[in-house]
């Protein structure tokens, strides 16, 4: 039987590395960018669409699935993946990020959160050891670690606080994930590092994740509205903060220049909504920039979305077909541009990896952005 976990890094070009963790379900090629399959689905694609893209890894929200069907419920149906049909690794988050963005009248204290559902107001508590328990009940293979997501904007002292209240509860997560021991014998589990935009509350987190032990990393408490300036300037020095030798996660992460910046600056695991969210809402992700399919100058073009593309949405559909289907609210306008979108993801993923595996990533990363960042007369 394969390992429980293990990381290899087959090259590096800088700072960015190419290769491949190893889990009971599967390798993980790295860099890696995991579709969000919030309510074990990514909407608008069936699973086998989505490992048609390259994808070897998708994330499920602890939060959604607590709420609803229940994670009681899916472990009773065989866990995620056969509920789902998805054979691979999964990656769950904990839970922490959605308590604080989508409950009301959440309450927090030392012990978790106490909040009310979105979906019908009930009230629940989440602790980092419920938080462990419900994704032992998923049936997870990557675990993250129950934390706070520190708020945009906070004050030196409140990001201080939050993060010293994330790190009790990063070694409070370790041991309710080691209590589960059939499932932590064969799942993996990931601290998170905290500290806003400070560098030193930063290194503190990561020395404090260090001292607990996991088996990757991530980087949080980005993306969550400062800018990509202001993040890449913590990606500068966050990732070397963490241990070389284990995978390093930014959550919630993003655009395909954030991707590629943030490979450059040594991390390698990515999730973000924004490609199956945009495809439904009518943008394209492209070789030469984002297209908004629903503009009127594409009602008459033949062209594919990205005549580089391989994916079978620009093999067999013209632009013409998309904005028609977008503008009508057709379920298969979100179909097809989500699927395209997917597939970008995983073939830009792909080329970062052969980059630097051939020792040229500064050159790809060059062509990348003259031709993404360029404002075409099309965009």
């Amino acid at each position: 039987m394969a390992d429980r976990f293990s990381f290899s890094i087959a090259a590096t070009d800088g700072k960015a590395r190419t290769g491949k963790i190893t889990m009971q379900r599967g390798e993980i090629r790295t860099p890696a960018f995991m579709p969000v399959g919030t309510a074990a689905t990514v909407k608008a694609m069936k699973p086998e669409t989505v490992r048609a893209t390259g994808a070897d890894i998708i994330l499920g929200n602890t939060y959604h699935l607590m709420l609803r069907p229940g994670a009681e419920r899916v472990a009773k149906l065989g866990g995620l993946r056969k509920f789902m049909n998805w054979d691979r690794p999964i990656l769950t988050d904990s839970g922490g990020y959605q308590v604080m963005s989508l409950s009301a009248l959440t309450k927090m204290s030392e012990n978790g959160v106490e909040f009310q559902s979105h979906l019908d107001g009930s009230r629940h508590m989440l602790t980092p050891e419920r938080s462990m328990e419900i994704q032992r009940l998923l049936g997870s293979d990557i675990v993250m670690a129950f934390d706070e997501c520190t708020k945009n904007g906070a004050t030196r002292e409140e990001a201080a606080a939050s993060m010293e209240r994330s790190m009790r509860w990063a070694k409070r997560s370790r041991d309710g994930f080691d209590s589960g021991k059939e499932h932590a014998a064969k799942a993996a589990l990931f601290g998170i590092q905290q500290g806003s935009l400070d560098k030193d509350m930063r290194a503190a987190s990561a020395q404090a994740l260090i001292e607990i032990g996991f088996d990757g990393y991530a980087i949080g408490g980005l993306a969550v509205g400062e800018g990509q300036e202001a993040m890449f300037e913590v990606l500068d020095y966050a990732p070397g903060q963490l241990p070389a030798d284990k995978p390093r996660y930014l959550m919630g992460v993003g655009k395909p220049d954030d991707l590629v910046g943030a490979v450059e600056r040594g991390v390698d695991m990515f999730d973000c909504v924004l490609p199956s969210r945009s495809g439904r809402n009518g943008q394209a992700f492209t070789t030469y920039g984002p297209v908004n399919i629903r503009n009127a100058q594409f009602a008459e073009d033949m062209e594919p979305l990205d005549a580089t593309c391989a994916c079978s949405v620009c093999q067999t559909y013209s632009r013409a077909y998309l904005h028609h289907l977008v503008r009508s609210k057709e379920i298969l306008g979100a179909m097809l541009m989500t699927e395209h979108n997917i597939s970008y993801y995983q073939s830009l993923m792909s080329g970062m990896r052969e980059a630097i595996a051939e020792g040229g990533f500064a050159d790809f990363a060059s062509n990348f952005r003259s031709n993404y960042l360029q404002k075409t007369s099309e965009q």
